[in-house]
């Protein structure tokens, strides 16, 4: 490896031209790539993985450097394994399907299982508002719907004898999401006990209402889950989309299917839901790492 690194330099400062700077730069993340292959055993970069590649990166991150500085190295050791392809040095380019870090910055950090267990549990009491809360976050973490489309939910599209909702997301897409016996039991007691004083007696199209017996707003349901968490003493930053991440990523924990996790979320492009994938793998890690006795 060090010696093709050599030749890649070489290559860099006299046939591109490279400034002092990025040489170094360039020279810096490769000794550090080269050493982590080496503590696996792999000092050939014919036998170099997509997967050594990928375990790389995640270390770097491990170990606090920003997403910027994982970018750059993943570009030197791009560039790297092209020039040993084009120089006839090694057959293949394992850095091809590597995806790029910058998609780390798209994820925010997911609930564990037992903190949305916790979320849900602090929705107390039997008043209006705790009822229709209940529902809503209930039906939000069965569903994995984005937050406008459980704002903008119809009372026509989920069927609780059935046991789905009816979405309709981006670009007037609809997919129909199964959902569990305990939000259907929550949302039918909202339904029977508290929408009715909600509308009035007015017809409705929306599920979920405010006070005012009009369709709850985006603002609001992201208020009443920043509330929530805070009432369960979740540190972690809360966005508009965690329930829905959360959702994703305890699916695939669980072993569910790409393909369907990513019919359910409505993402139309496998690669926006394969990001769950490296939320889970960090996870996985770090788990290790602290409890391993060889981590």
């Amino acid at each position: 490896m060090e010696k093709f690194i050599d030749q890649f330099m070489n290559y860099l400062a006299v046939e591109r031209g490279l400034a002092d700077n990025t040489l170094l730069a360039y020279r810096r993340d490769l000794t550090k790539y080269a050493l982590s292959l080496s503590e696996k055993g792999v000092r050939d970069a014919s036998k170099v993985s997509r997967a050594h590649i990928t375990d790389f990166m995640y270390d770097q991150k491990q170990q606090g450097l920003s997403v910027n500085s994982i970018c750059r190295g993943l570009a030197a050791i791009k560039t790297f394994h092209r020039f040993l392809v084009r120089e006839g040095l090694t057959t293949e380019d394992p850095s091809h399907l590597v995806d790029t870090p910058k998609l780390w910055k798209r994820i925010p950090d997911v609930l564990s299982v037992a903190e949305i267990e916790a979320m849900l549990a602090a929705v107390k009491g039997n008043k209006w508002q705790a009822v229709r809360d209940r529902a809503m976050l209930e039906l939000f973490y069965a569903s994995g719907m984005r937050v406008s489309e459980l704002s903008g939910l119809k009372v026509e599209n989920i069927n609780l004898e059935a046991g789905f909702v009816r979405c309709v997301g981006k670009g007037s897409k609809e997919r129909v999401i199964p959902i569990g016996k305990r939000s259907i039991e929550v949302v039918k007691a909202y339904g029977q006990k508290v929408r009715p004083k909600l509308t009035k007696g007015r017809i409705k199209a929306e599920l979920f209402l405010s006070r005012l017996g009009v369709r709850i707003s985006r603002q609001s349901l992201w208020k009443i889950i920043k509330h929530y968490a805070k009432e369960a003493g979740i540190k972690k930053e809360i966005k508009p989309h965690t329930l829905r991440h959360s959702f994703a990523t305890h699916l695939l924990e669980g072993g569910a299917d790409l393909r369907s996790v990513q019919e359910m979320l409505g993402h139309a492009d496998i690669s926006t839901t394969q990001i769950y994938t490296h939320v889970d793998r960090d996870r996985l890690k770090a788990e290790h790492k602290q409890f391993h006795p060889r981590g």
